[in-house]
């Protein structure tokens, strides 16, 4: 690429009185790439940041792994042995028991509703197989209560806290599965209640947990779930929290039967899926309108070869090569999409950031699990958002390129 291509195909883009129009258009193209850039970028850094956010939040209270049984509900009993074996594995960081169980809560109004118990240990690593103890506003994993006459100390989400008005030091009634006897005068089963003290609450950010979940010691949980000494699992924290399902199988491999186990990436597998997919198809709608602005391009520079026609035909006369003309007007495409995918990634990134730090758009936590929409740029998809832009301007100026090159050096001064 000589310097007389470069001198050329930048004056034949400056505005003079014959060739305003196609000036005109040309800034209309450029402007097309620069929103198609823009919106690509930030609607990919969009989807990233959902799946990042959503990846973070379940993470909370979510362990990388789960070691459960097959055909004998969620009830480990040798779970002491067990861990030691689980924790030999050279990927695994620890492991603590947990017992999940469903219940009823009320605050003493005529008001219950179902929550999920989960019960922790801080003596087994508890504290550094997840997140959630580091989200406790109040309360610590001791559980110690103030009164006497009542079965234990729980932790409520904020969400399920404010709404039973159920705050430290208030007393919750928690309705256990386990525990019914059956009243033959009554012919129904009585279920036995348990009158729990609120000794803190936690936030985790996920409307699922502070919604619907009541933390309480694992010793509690399991007489409250009617375990004995067994426990509902293991919660296993790896090194690298993507590597979960290959450390499960090998843990499935290494324990046998009737052991197996489930990551997060399997358990949220329809949630990342559906995140995934809707990524890729609002990419490529987005997409279509860098493909619009190409077809401008493809019009810019077939009308500026209409007009450059008699000028193309003396540069051939005079000896200048077809590959040079070629070039010139490659290289008008190739700034077109510089410039505006410059334009779109500056724009793109600013408005990224101001989505994100400003909060400037609320979502329903209910229905989206977070509060705000995320924005999360990742490097590798910004390159290929800018080198595609780039590749498909140059691709548009192929075929005027084309007829500009093959025009006959005759026939072109002739033009007119």
């Amino acid at each position: 690429m000589s310097r007389l291509d470069v001198t050329i195909a930048s004056r034949y883009m400056r505005s003079r009185r014959s060739s305003r129009l196609v000036s005109l258009i040309t800034l209309i193209a450029t402007g097309g790439v620069t929103v198609g850039v823009m919106a690509l970028i930030v609607v990919v850094g969009v989807m990233n940041g959902l799946q990042s956010e959503l990846r973070e939040k379940i993470l909370v209270a979510s362990p990388h792994l789960r070691v459960l049984t097959f055909g004998r509900g969620l009830r480990l009993d040798d779970w002491q042995a067990l861990r030691e074996q689980v924790l030999e594995d050279p990927d695994v960081v620890t492991a603590a028991p947990f017992v999940l169980a469903q219940g009823l809560v009320s605050a003493g109004a005529d008001y219950a509703e179902g929550v999920n118990v989960l019960g922790i240990d801080p003596d087994t690593g508890q504290r550094s197989v997840t997140a959630l103890p580091q989200h406790f506003q109040s309360g610590d994993l001791d559980f110690r209560t103030t009164a006497d006459d009542v079965d234990g100390g729980v932790i409520l989400g904020r969400r399920l806290a404010e709404r039973l008005s159920a705050f430290p030091g208030d007393r919750v009634t928690l309705l256990a599965p386990a525990g019914s006897k059956f009243n033959a005068a009554l012919g129904a089963f009585i279920p036995k209640w348990w009158t729990m003290e609120v000794i803190g609450n936690f936030e985790t950010g996920m409307y699922e947990y502070d919604n619907g979940y009541v933390v309480m010691a694992r010793s509690l949980a399991q007489r409250f779930q009617g375990l004995d000494s067994a426990v509902s699992g293991l919660e296993v924290r790896v090194r690298d929290a993507w590597q979960a399902p290959q450390v499960g199988r090998r843990l499935e491999e290494r324990l046998g039967y009737p052991y197996r186990t489930l990551d997060w990436q399997t358990q949220n597998q329809t949630l990342f899926s559906a995140l995934q997919l809707e990524k890729l198809a609002m990419g490529t709608i987005l997409l279509l309108i860098v493909i619009v602005a190409a077809f401008n391009i493809v019009s810019t520079q077939t009308m500026l070869v209409r007009d450059k026609t008699r000028e193309i035909g003396i540069l051939r006369a005079m000896g200048f090569p077809v590959r040079h003309v070629r070039r010139v007007f490659i290289l008008q495409g190739a700034a077109i999409g510089l410039v505006g995918t410059a334009l779109g990634t500056v724009l793109g990134l600013v408005l990224a950031y101001l989505v994100d730090q400003g909060r400037i758009i609320d979502l329903n936590p209910a229905v989206y699990f977070i509060d705000h929409l995320p924005v999360r740029v990742d490097p590798i998809d910004l390159a290929v958002i800018v080198v595609a832009s780039i590749t498909v301007a140059i691709l548009a100026t192929l075929y005027p390129a084309r007829e500009a090159a093959t025009l006959h050096p005759v026939d072109a001064i002739r033009y007119q």
